[in-house]
């Protein structure tokens, strides 16, 4: 469990991790990055109380090192990525275990069931939740048992990762994804079990959301880079909208000042069209069932889905054309005390 600035979180999902119902030693390594929530505290006084916890440093922040600090310095066959900001149903591990066994797979996941604990919250889940959100990837739309591209979190055989060589500590976003890939192409199974779920909390404001997901866009951009098409078609989606928003801009500003008129005005009046459905879609997906029932849910999920498509569209458009650099997902670090929407 790699871990950085999760005070509100980390005692709830230590909790489910460790009473999962398994008929087998366990142990939990906390790769504790420098936190400055008191979260390293909080992580200290729970290992002090189970012997089973074990605490690990991971000064450079990044969740690639931080997980590989830990399942270096694990003991078992067997490795169960979690997350501090997730909640592992009950019968979760075990469950993996046998399919693990029954299958043949090398790497193990299921469906992320983001939750919310306010309006703002509830509308990111809902938007995780839904295809239109995040695109349909199995552990976000809970597509049928079968083998998957990528898995969420994982439940993992050791020796497998150690023959591919563990994750890529130069990736800070999508790391999951090229490990995956990496174990597909060793000849591997990577497979998704919709009878496996965790629960997932989002950001908590506005500005964690966007920077999340410029972060994230960024370095699928990279990804694009070094593996060219092998990446789903589905990540080209929120790039695209960008792009024909930025067009419908300019030709509506052409068109209102009569720089563009006539036929041309016509024929390039094209690019609206895109950008009114997806508007017509925003509509239809927040005032449409699931999440919260509140008209503030609603508006809510009015801000959140364009949020998160432009702001991993334009990451990802950068990226593409620059790299990811250096960039760094920062909604973990600084404006711990801003208030909930």
């Amino acid at each position: 469990m790699p871990v950085l600035n999760e005070r509100d979180y980390l005692a709830r999902a230590v909790e489910t991790v460790l009473t999962q119902d398994v008929d087998a030693p366990i142990e939990l390594i906390i790769a504790l990055a420098p936190s400055t929530d008191g979260t390293s505290e909080l992580a200290a006084t729970l290992a002090t109380g189970d012997p089973r916890i074990v605490l690990v440093d991971n000064p450079e922040a990044d969740i690639p090192v931080g997980l590989n600090i830990a399942i270096r310095a694990s003991r078992y066959p067997t490795i169960v990525r979690v997350d501090a900001h997730s909640e592992l149903e009950p019968g979760y591990t075990r469950r993996a275990l046998q399919t693990l066994s029954r299958v043949g797979a090398a790497n193990v996941g299921g469906v992320m069931r983001a939750d919310g604990r306010t309006p703002f919250q509830r509308a990111v889940a809902r938007a995780y939740n839904s295809r239109i959100g995040l695109g349909g990837g199995a552990y976000h739309g809970g597509a049928a048992e079968g083998d998957a591209e990528s898995a969420y979190l994982g439940v993992m055989r050791r020796a497998v990762l150690d023959e591919v060589g563990l994750f890529d500590e130069s990736i800070r976003r999508g790391e999951d994804w090229e490990l995956n890939l990496r174990i597909r192409r060793a000849g591997y199974r990577v497979w998704f079990d919709p009878t496996l779920s965790v629960t997932y909390w989002p950001r908590e404001s506005w500005a964690r959301l966007a920077r999340q997901f410029f972060a994230t866009g960024r370095w699928r951009g990279e990804l694009v880079r070094r593996y060219g098409l092998v990446n789903s078609l589905r990540f080209f989606a929120p790039p695209a909208l960008v792009i024909d928003a930025a067009a419908a801009a300019v030709v509506a500003v052409l068109q209102l000042t009569g720089v563009l008129t006539g036929i041309p005005a016509l024929l390039a009046s094209i690019v609206h069209l895109p950008v009114l459905a997806y508007l017509v879609l925003l509509v239809v997906v927040a005032a449409g069932p699931g999440g919260g029932a509140g008209w503030r849910d609603k508006a809510w999920t009015l801000a959140v889905l364009p949020t998160m498509h432009f702001a991993w569209g334009t990451g990802f458009l950068i990226g593409l054309i620059r790299g990811a650099d250096d960039t760094v997902d920062t909604s973990r670090i600084g404006d711990r005390n801003t208030p909930l929407p």
